[in-house]
């Protein structure tokens, strides 16, 4: 292909350089067949300028400036989540497919509003849930199926060190708060490996009144047929990112479950009754592959459907953690 020939892929622009944009989006963007680059916008001009260069694209100012342009397909938004609804809802109307930092919304009537302008639009949108697509889960949900029973509990946590103060994460305006960034991982994880809806049975969310906002919180959630998910998150803790599920027969644990490395070769632990056995899986590229998903559901109609309605089954589980949570004042 000619040098001065554009790449083939869904073409894309970026809505703001936050800082998952920069360390891991817009590098696979570049580097991936199934989507290619455009234009990156920032309300700061020489912001959007430093990272146009940086990555070989055009440079915007201003968001509605990006939606307005007739050569981009598809944007990525990784805004604060206080500013999905407007800019989800500004780039869908301008006819642009979506793929969204999670949460789509900071609430479930938000989230569904979204969901229903996406399908009366024919375009496809996608909460950036990219551990779904490493190939890790679902073989440890194979070997669940063959080594450990019938599954009992389902466990998971995501924590992480306090954000910097000045993080959107302290601003409740934005959208801030440990559910709404760590929180819905474990939640995500638990729809992925359990089978049939699920109902939250109880609740905490420890909140700091200086902000306003809850920085760690826990999760009790059950099947109809009673197989539980307990599920911990917050940025007040020491890093951990897993998840275990525990049957009749063993029990699987999971320790790098949400942010692998591309490169990282996953090691699952097996845990028997008189044996434990440490597998490890083939590395993965979740961020590429999350990708791949996006192109090809904005390129085809198909799976739209089950798209909508797993982001509505997302919004409403975070939705009644919320309404259940005990709250505890820090």
């Amino acid at each position: 292909m000619p040098e001065d020939t554009p790449r083939p892929g869904l073409r894309m622009g970026v809505l703001g350089c936050a800082d998952i944009a920069v360390r891991r989006i817009l590098p696979a963007i570049v580097e991936h067949p199934s989507v290619r680059l455009v234009a990156v916008a920032s309300r700061d001009g020489a912001r959007s300028a430093r990272l146009a260069a940086r990555f070989g694209c055009a440079a915007v100012t201003g968001y509605r400036a990006l939606l307005d342009r007739d050569d981009i397909d598809a944007v990525y938004v990784p805004l604060p989540p206080g500013m999905h609804h407007e800019w989800v809802a500004e780039a869908l109307t301008a006819g642009k497919h979506v793929l969204v930092e999670k949460p789509l919304s900071t609430t479930y009537e938000q989230s569904a509003e979204l969901v229903a302008t996406a399908g009366r639009l024919g375009l496809a949108l996608t909460e950036n849930f990219m551990f779904l697509h490493h190939s890790q889960h679902a073989a440890v949900r194979d070997l669940a199926r063959e080594e450990i029973g019938e599954l009992r509990v389902f466990s998971s946590s995501f924590g992480v060190p306090p954000p910097d103060p000045s993080s959107f994460r302290h601003d409740a305006r934005l959208g801030g708060g440990a559910l709404l960034d760590v929180g819905v991982y474990p939640l995500r994880a638990a729809q992925l490996q359990l089978d049939g809806e699920l109902d939250v049975l109880g609740a905490c969310l420890r909140v700091d009144e200086a902000t306003g906002v809850d920085v760690a919180g826990s999760a009790l959630l059950s099947t109809a047929t009673g197989v539980t998910a307990q599920l911990d998150f917050g940025f007040q803790h020491s890093y951990r990112s897993a998840y275990a599920l525990w049957g009749s027969r063993g029990r699987i644990s999971v320790p790098r479950a949400f942010t692998p490395p591309r490169e990282h070769r996953p090691v699952v632990r097996l845990e028997q009754q008189d044996r434990t056995t440490e597998l490890t899986l083939a590395a993965d590229h979740q961020v590429g592959n999350a990708l791949d998903a996006f192109a090809a559901a904005a390129l085809s109609d198909t799976g739209r459907t089950a798209l909508g309605e797993a982001l509505l089954r997302q919004a409403l589980l975070v939705e009644q953690v919320r309404k259940a949570a005990r709250i505890v004042s820090l």
